[in-house]
């Protein structure tokens, strides 16, 4: 169910996202380091604190329910996002970035990423409010997606340059190495781009490749385009101080996959109630909507969402701690 909030509420919250955005890249550019872990974890902390505290505007604004579908989808999001975080490991690696530039890096990125999901998010939008079968098609998606998370779980994750990337390297002239933070740089008296430019690209690209379930998991707890894309920004903004916090503890989350798998298996059953509930198919129930399919109230996706998530984080820190004292006796010098 469709809760529209107000459109004054909207485009003040879109702006006020923005200067956030636009700040935090004014800060990283400014200067280039590699945060602590003290600095990651504030960061951290202050976009967690903004998401809950903007939860609990958009309830006093629009009431519980919408509150309640921004609180799932934002839960969802980030914890998806977590995925996000080893390939862009693998992107730094693969390129090079200079570890005191990959705070720039990751904002300019996940702000392309941010422009490519709102256009995604709005043909969801449309083709939700014309087809209203495709959630049938989402929730088949979702349950498959979860199948091969849970059988695949295990697998290296690998980064393959995308068509956006091959493009751009045949279009655009690429220096071989670095210059600082720039995108352009003189190389023999040529102008040309730097490699910053591709990773960039690269970035914001191959986040879009994760967001093709996450955005139907969110469209499964809310219809409505802007809590959609609001659950997207305050994950991503939160996303790239996790990726220097987090660090070696990504390695201990063994049963993440599997509760995300859960979720996002979760997700698609109830997309395909939502469905039967509204069928409009011919040849399902005669093409009338099928008055058993029960519909699953927010309250319960947001304790599905919590519950999965809690256990399999405390699961794993237990499973991994042997693992862990084993690693740091290891490190102990030796007494002379």
């Amino acid at each position: 169910m469709t809760h529209e909030l107000p459109l004054w509420f909207e485009g003040v919250s879109l702006a006020a996202m923005a200067a956030i955005l636009l700040a935090d890249l004014v800060v990283v550019g400014r200067r280039p380091h590699v945060p602590s872990m003290r600095e990651a974890g504030l960061w951290v902390a202050l976009y967690v604190g903004l998401a809950l505290v903007y939860g609990l505007v958009v309830w006093a604004v629009g009431g519980i329910q919408p509150a309640g579908e921004f609180y799932a989808g934002w839960l969802t999001e980030y914890s998806l996002s977590v995925d996000n975080l080893f390939v862009f490991v693998i992107i730094m690696s693969r390129f090079a970035v200079p570890r005191e530039h990959q705070q720039k890096v990751l904002m300019v990125g996940i702000i392309i990423a941010l422009v490519l999901r709102g256009a995604f998010i709005l043909a969801g939008a449309a083709l939700i409010e014309q087809f209203t079968w495709i959630f049938y098609f989402f929730g088949a998606f979702l349950v498959y997606t979860a199948i091969k998370l849970v059988s695949g779980g295990d697998e290296e994750e690998e980064f393959k340059e995308n068509v956006a990337i091959r493009g751009l390297r045949r279009v655009l002239p690429v220096s071989d190495g670095y210059d600082g933070a720039k995108i352009r740089t003189v190389v023999d008296g040529r102008r040309l781009w730097t490699p910053m430019l591709v990773v960039f690209v690269a970035i914001g690209t191959t986040d879009l490749l994760f967001a093709l379930d996450s955005i139907p998991a969110i469209f499964g707890l809310t219809q409505d385009p802007f809590i959609v894309f609001a659950t997207n920004l305050f994950a991503l903004m939160g996303l790239r101080q996790l990726y220097f916090l987090l660090g070696g503890l990504l390695e201990r989350l063994v049963y993440l996959p599997f509760a995300l798998a859960f979720i996002l298996g979760f997700i698609g059953v109830k997309l395909v109630l939502e469905a039967l509930h509204t069928n409009e198919v011919p040849f399902i129930n005669g093409g009338e909507h099928v008055a058993w399919a029960p519909e699953i109230p927010i309250w319960l996706s947001l304790a599905v969402i919590i519950g999965s998530l809690a256990i399999a984080t405390v699961a794993s820190l237990l499973r991994t701690r042997g693992r862990v004292r084993a690693g740091a006796g290891a490190e102990e010098p030796a007494d002379s």
